[in-house]
Parts: structure tokens; sequence; C-alpha cells
């Protein structure tokens, strides 16, 4: 029994704090519905992205809507309040929160009160000060960068096939990635895929015609997968065409021109910037421990190292790795450990609210899987290697067996049945990231003064 009512706050909708608010709803239903426990859920966006689906939205295998989970409809006995914590004070139990409705009146933010902190915001994409990206380059971390990337790509052979210009043809069809890890493998792999698909519809523009670029600043990909996986996938790729250069960084992409540091150019209008996350700058807004990397120091138990009830998993936090042959070990920022350590850590906070010991997080990494297209792919489970067909059937069943609900589950399996019996679609719908720009024109708005403007494009 929870002695007294309990407020709980779980910063961030992502895997972390989704998976921990679902785990404290069932097992405080009683408490919950007596009135004893308060969970509130504060995230940017209403929905929970399932980020290893977004290679397979972006080429088209999944609608995007299903790569999303809604909160509200999976946390129906919580508050989800959509918006961003600013700040916290820890040392008081207040979070300061910002919404579409303190805009709108006019506040600087809300402030919210708590007994138990769950901080889970999740990570934000790690750039440099290259001159032109913040100009050009497109993440791949969001649903919504997904699908502008597919409308993009196949904007691009548009392009290609509607002009004259040579130099503008070929900086059309050059599509570089940087970052060699998951991201940028599994964007590049599919994307690769669906263009070379598509190119089939048009009349002038082959599959030869294009260029695939992967820049990986280290001297391998995909380390997951281990050193013999991440040396089949660079062979697998360029037996595709695709050019890999490691040990190779990006030096500027402005002037739409990617220049490296190996000395090549390539005129490209499109820069897919996946090398890395960093942690999320909330955790530089609080009065609680971070370690040399800006992430939370945690217990093995989940708990924030010094800051009585304060919890922290996933991205954001440092945990110790009981299970590493070395000591001083962190477990690694990725979706296995997040899944498993939000179900320990709703699990401990009831343990606290009800008097109870606390459990350790102990989980021995299994392995890996990565899509290198329709299927391909390779995986590394339990010591075991696996390359081509296998790999990639393992990396569906893997992921379908993880994305959350039946619901989701029934109908991202139904898509790929249906992806099996009938052809991809290749629409592009740029419109959709400028809705009103065509309304705006008719209504006797400023015509589209550059191509960015074009109200039916997304570049």
């Amino acid at each position: 029994m929870v002695k007294e009512r309990a407020r709980i706050l779980v910063v961030g909708g992502g895997y972390v704090g989704m998976y921990t608010a679902l785990r404290l709803q069932r097992r405080l239903k009683q408490e919950l519905r007596r009135g004893e426990v308060d969970i509130t859920v504060v995230t940017p966006d209403p929905y929970m992205t399932y980020q290893p689906f977004l290679p397979e939205a972006a080429a088209g295998s999944i609608s995007p809507r299903h790569v999303v989970v809604p909160l509200r409809r999976v946390l129906h006995q919580c508050h989800v309040v959509v918006g961003e914590v600013t700040s916290i004070d820890h040392a008081v139990r207040t979070a300061a929160v910002t919404t579409l409705a303190t805009t709108e009146e006019g506040k600087a933010a809300e402030f919210l009160g708590y007994d138990e902190l769950v901080l889970a915001p999740g990570a934000i994409s790690r750039t440099l000060p290259i001159p032109g990206l913040a100009e050009y380059g497109i993440g791949f971390k969001t649903v919504e960068e997904a699908i502008g990337l597919r409308n993009h790509v196949i904007e691009q052979m548009d392009i290609a096939s509607s002009t004259r210009d040579p130099a503008i043809r070929d900086a059309a069809l050059t599509f570089v990635f940087v970052g060699g890890g998951y991201a940028g493998v599994e964007a590049l792999g599919e994307l690769e895929d669906m263009a070379r698909y598509t190119a089939r519809y048009y009349h002038n523009v082959r599959p030869e015609d294009m260029k695939w670029i992967l820049v990986e600043a280290s001297d391998r990909i995909l380390p997951e997968v281990g050193e013999e996986m991440g040396r089949y996938t660079v062979t697998q790729l360029r037996r595709r065409n695709i050019q890999v250069l490691l040990d190779t960084r990006l030096d500027s992409c402005a002037d739409r021109v990617a220049v490296l540091s190996d000395g090549q150019r390539f005129p490209t209008r499109t820069v897919v910037w996946t090398a890395g996350v960093k942690p999320h700058p909330l955790l530089a807004a609080t009065d609680l421990p971070l370690n040399g990397r800006g992430r939370l120091k945690c217990t093995a138990e989940l708990t924030v190292d010094g800051a009585p009830h304060a919890w922290a998993a996933g991205d954001a936090a440092a945990v110790p790795d009981v299970t590493a042959a070395e000591p001083g070990t962190d477990t690694a920022p990725n979706a296995q450990h997040a899944l498993r350590q939000a179900r320990v850590l709703g699990d401990n906070i009831v343990h606290a609210l009800r008097g109870e010991p606390l459990e350790t997080y102990a989980h021995k990494y299994v392995g890996s899987v990565a899509s290198l297209g329709l299927h391909k792919g390779v995986a590394q489970v339990y010591g075991r290697k696996l390359k081509g067909y296998p790999a990639w059937f393992m990396h569906r069943v893997y992921h379908l067996s993880r994305v959350p609900t039946f619901n989701r589950k029934a109908r991202v399996l139904a898509e790929w049945t249906l992806a099996g019996l009938f052809k991809r679609e290749i629409v592009s719908l740029g419109s959709l990231e400028h809705p009103r720009a065509e309304f705006e024109l008719a209504a006797g708005g400023k015509p589209p003064h550059s191509p960015s403007d074009n109200p039916k494009g997304s570049s």
C-alpha cells in the first residue's frame, strides 16, 4: 500500500518515458483508482516514435502513422501534457514547463510540483560547426524527418528527370549520408532500395545515374554487430555501387557542395546527418549530478546518484553495467537497454512507494540486428552471425515483437504482408510540409521567390 498520495512526474515520452509510465499504470492500478497516486507525463509530442521503423517508413514499407504510438490512448490513466520541461529544481521538487497554452497566455512557464521524478528526455542530434550543415543538412531522428527525406529524394529524381543542365542533374542524383551507425546505414540502405525501384518509372533516370555516398569518421561501420559483420556490410554496400568512405569526415557542405576531409568534393542537394547523438540540453538545466559526457550519474537501481526520489534511464542516464567484465562500464544508450531499464525503473518506483527493497538492473547485451534494404540485413545475436535474408527476417521479427501494443503489431504485419503482394508506393507529398502555401498564393500572398518556397516541394 502507498502510505500517502504520491505525485510522479515523467519527463519525456520516448522509450523510457512511455514504458515507465505504462509499467506504473499497470502496477499501481488500485492506487490510481483510489486517488493515492497521480502520474503526469510531459512530452514535446503526444506520441512515442518507434525509431527502428523510421528507415522503413522513409522507404514506404510502413505507413508513418504506424511508426508512432499515441500516448493518450496507451497511458489512459496518466495525465499527458504536451510541452517541454525547461528546468528542474529538485531541491524543492519543482519543474518549469512550457506548453502551447503558456505561449498563448503570455506566460514564461508553469511550475509543476512532484514527489518522484523520472528523467527520460532522450537525446538530440550531435552536430558539429560544419559550414552549411545548419542550412542544408537533413536529420533522421523523427518520423517527420523520415517522411520529409523520402519526399526529398523523390523530388530530386523529378528534378533530374526534367532538367537539361548536367550540373543540376548530377547534384540532384547525389545523396550523401554522414554517419555509419544504425541510423545512417539503415536509412541509406532502405532509401537506395526505394530509389532503385522508383527509377523504373522514369524514362531518363537509371539506378546507375545515382551516387550514394556513406561518410564515416572511424575505420568501421555498424560497430554493434561486430567487426566481421561490419566488413561484410561494407562489401555488400559497395556491390550496390554505394561509396563507403571510412576514416573520412565532412568538412563543409556550404553552397550545396559536400567537401570531405580526403579532398573529394561532391555537388549535392542531399546531405543526411546521422553522426550520433548527445544528451538533451535539459539535463544541464537541473541541479542533478552529471558525468563528464553530460549524462545523469545513476546507480544500478536506476536512481540518480545522491538525489533521493529522482530516477533516470535510457540515453539521458549513465547506468552502471553490472554484467560487464570491466568495472566502471556503463550500459550502452540503445533501445535494447532502454526498454528493459524502463521495466525495472517502474518496478523500483513502486517498491520505493511501498517501502520495499529495490531491484538491480542487470542485462547482458544479446546482440544486434540491422536492415540493409528489402531482404538484406546483418545480425549478431548470442554470438551467432547471420547475413542476407535470415538476418533481415530476424530484424523484422525482433522489432515486430518489440513495437508496443497489439494494435500496432497487427497493423505493421498487415502492411508488410500487403507490401509483399503489391508494388511500392512512390508518391512524394512534399506539400504536406507547407500545407497553407498554395492557399496563401491563391489568396493574394507573395509568389514563391525560391525553390524552397515551392508549395509542392519539400526541399
